[in-house]
């Protein structure tokens, strides 16, 4: 078995650490013992953005991305909108951009040169809320689900005010997704409460030794508001 080093470390703002990760040429983000993200496994961090661009409407000017993580939703952000398309990344760690431009470049490539990115070093919690309808979609992957595991603050995304903030960040028609290691329905009845009109989907973890999967809720704030909100609550495997 190759041996698995430990890269470098990254001090997370408000306590805790996480820790680039090295086996071969397989790298992997940890905080403690728990892997959060994987260049080997990386199917849902791309369907988080291929499936809210798919649920968008032909407005597609602005967007937001909660995590920097390995690139992979921003490079499937890139691959799939027009070149009028702005995109912002919230990134809280400024050494996970530097992982970015240097033990994981090849895993990036071109994607934080392209003149349609722009990188916000902030909490992505307070991009939303200076930020009265100025996106299109909003896509976060910025803990393992809605629990605010990683960092305590991080449970101001997912409360129903930090729902209802988000919900007022969209345009008519956004799309909020988010990725989650785990199903969570009374999440999905915060969504609901807060205005969102919510699909999921299950997306199969890749080289897991048992079934596994992941879920990425789509949340739609509707074109047009009105009294009462469509509770669609559908399940797709990809």
């Amino acid at each position: 078995m190759k041996p698995i080093e430990r890269i470098d470390a990254a001090d997370i703002p408000g306590g805790g650490q996480l820790w680039l990760m090295q086996c071969g040429s397989d790298f992997s983000i940890q905080f403690g013992e728990d892997e959060l993200m994987g260049s080997q496994d990386f199917d849902s961090e791309k369907a988080l953005a291929s499936l809210a661009i798919g649920r968008m409407g032909p407005r597609r000017d602005r967007i937001l991305i909660g995590g920097l993580g390995m690139g992979f939703t921003l490079g499937a952000a890139l691959a799939a909108l027009p070149d009028s398309t702005a995109i912002v990344v919230a990134e809280l760690v400024p050494t996970v951009v530097t992982w970015a431009t240097g033990p994981l470049a090849h895993l990036f490539g071109g994607h934080l040169a392209d003149p349609r990115v722009s990188l916000a070093i902030r909490d992505v919690h307070d991009v939303i809320i200076d930020s009265p309808e100025g996106f299109d979609a909003i896509l976060l992957d910025v803990d393992n689900g809605p629990d605010g595991f990683i960092r305590p603050a991080n449970d101001r995304l997912y409360c129903n005010w930090g729902l209802r903030s988000t919900y007022a960040a969209l345009r008519p028609g956004g799309v909020l997704a988010i990725w989650s290691a785990y199903d969570d329905d009374g999440f999905v009845d915060r969504l609901v409460g807060a205005g969102f009109t919510v699909d999921s989907a299950r997306i199969d973890a890749v080289g897991s030794r048992e079934p596994k999967h992941y879920t990425i809720w789509l949340a739609i704030k509707p074109d047009v508001v009105v009294a009462g909100n469509a509770d669609s609550r559908s399940l797709s495997a990809a």
